[in-house]
């Protein structure tokens, strides 16, 4: 397992909704499991999903989490079971053989386990953030190397995340 070291996952979060965003992208980004403008999801790096990235990276940012903003991120993602929505409670953990969240979020950040394979166990793919708080920094509508916020921002994603999280 991998403690600390170079993440192989990206961090993913839609910052645009889907008015007048094409078929094809909208597509893509239900494959990415992000339906939804302040959804948040992880993917593994590998060159479909940055290809993916890519093509929609006009409604999207993402970049390289650290393992501490991958654990948050799981906190707030729901579990679907009896009906009702719950939390990644330790029980849950239990059941799918895993011994803690911190294992969990190890498994992912080191890239040997993909959030959305977890999606037929009852673990919804993604996490519903909030819009960031303070707003965003920049437009909306410009690339993050032009002074907007979609695109490619590295390891950046870690403060955009803390501030939609609310944590």
């Amino acid at each position: 397992m991998i403690m600390s070291g170079e993440p192989r996952c990206y961090l993913v979060i839609r910052i645009k909704g889907s008015v007048k965003a094409r078929k094809e992208h909208l597509d893509t980004l239900r494959m990415l499991n992000l339906t939804r403008a302040n959804w948040a999801t992880i993917v593994p790096k590998s060159p479909s999903y940055e290809g993916m990235l890519k093509k929609v990276e006009h409604l999207i940012t993402w970049g390289e989490p650290n393992l501490k903003t991958v654990k948050t991120l799981l906190r707030k993602i729901e579990v679907i079971g009896d009906g009702r929505l719950g939390e990644l409670g330790d029980e849950f953990l239990k059941k799918l053989g895993f011994n803690s969240l911190e294992e969990l979020a190890e498994k992912i950040y080191s890239g040997e386990l993909a959030l959305s394979k977890l999606k037929d166990k009852g673990i919804r793919p993604y996490a519903r953030l909030h819009p960031p708080k303070g707003g965003f920094k920049g437009t909306i509508k410009k690339h993050v190397s032009a002074g907007g916020e979609y695109g490619y921002r590295g390891d950046r994603i870690n403060e955009l995340f803390v501030r939609m999280a609310g944590v």
